[in-house]
């Protein structure tokens, strides 16, 4: 992984990387990324393949690559590539077992200007009505690269989310695992793939623990579990649609009484569009948003 690339340039080289070394690998595309992942495309055109803007006949391609052995790569923005084609994502790979990764781009609202049609916060609650999804959300391009390998080819359909945001540090994050940021007394907060930073930034001078989240799905049950006791209540901060780790989080803590606090993306439309940190700041997912919300919840 070279240092300064963003989470979207680093998927392209992962994905050309796995191409390179392993002849199982196939990439499909339909038209978005093509300069990042035109290195996969220029080295073996029968594995990688660009069908255009047909979102539906990219998943169906992709599970014709799993059904004959291979280990497909699929990918393009967010809405396109878990909205559109839902029902083949559901259907050719959660119905039929077969195993491959999707990687998005633009989610929830990196493309702020384009307007709600590019927008997706509502992804990963979608994905995990795929029976067997696996849902990982980085906050770095080195953590994209980890994830992304230690995925690529376990056989089960698997959504990788990055972002623009992106943290300072890559953590040594894996499959299932919660990270253990600091520990605190007055509340247990989840913070989410790229919501980290800004998550720390709020709770400075808190007596808080901070547990940090790349996988979604499968959840760290036994490690929240394990570092939430007594602290409470329970907030996860998240870069997508609030309350999608209600699920999760109250079956780890169902052994015991708990409050919750869901930071996310409320189901709200924003007409005026600008930058994404104006998004976030008018959604409260900022710092300043952040910290408000906790200091509510800790009241």
């Amino acid at each position: 992984m070279v240092s300064g690339r963003s989470m979207r340039e680093q998927a392209g080289e992962t994905a050309a990387d796995l191409l390179v070394e392993d002849p199982r690998v196939a990439v499909v595309l339909a038209e978005i990324s093509t300069g990042q992942f035109g290195r996969a495309l220029d080295h073996d055109p029968s594995r990688a393949v660009n069908v255009g803007i047909m979102e539906q006949t990219m998943v169906g391609v992709a599970a014709g690559f799993a059904m004959e052995g291979f280990l497909p790569i699929v990918h393009t923005i967010t809405p396109f590539l878990v909205e559109r084609p839902l029902e083949q994502i559901k259907l050719d790979f959660g119905y039929q077992g077969l195993g491959g990764t999707f990687v998005s781009v633009g989610a929830s609202y990196d493309y702020t200007a384009e307007g709600f049609t590019h927008h997706a916060p509502g992804d990963v609650q979608a994905m995990l009505t795929v029976p067997g999804m696996q849902v990982l959300v980085p906050g770095t391009a080195g953590e994209l690269d980890r994830l992304f390998r230690a995925t690529y080819a376990n056989l089960r359909p698997t959504y990788l989310r990055p972002s623009t945001a992106a943290n300072g540090e890559t953590r040594d994050v894996a499959v299932g695992r919660i990270e253990v940021v600091r520990r605190g007394a007055d509340a247990t907060v989840i913070a989410v793939g790229p919501m980290l930073d800004r998550t720390l930034e709020a709770v400075a001078g808190l007596d808080v623990t901070v547990l940090y989240a790349t996988s979604v799905a499968p959840f760290d049950a036994d490690g929240l579990a394990r570092e939430a006791a007594g602290a409470e209540p329970v907030i996860a901060v998240a870069p997508f649609l609030e309350g999608t780790l209600a699920p999760a989080v109250t079956a780890a803590l169902a052994h015991r009484a708990a409050r919750f606090t869901w930071i996310g993306v409320p189901p709200t439309i924003l007409r005026a569009y600008g930058t994404p940190a104006d998004h976030d700041r008018e959604r409260g997912l900022d710092a300043a948003g952040i910290r408000e919300r906790i200091r509510r919840a800790l009241a």
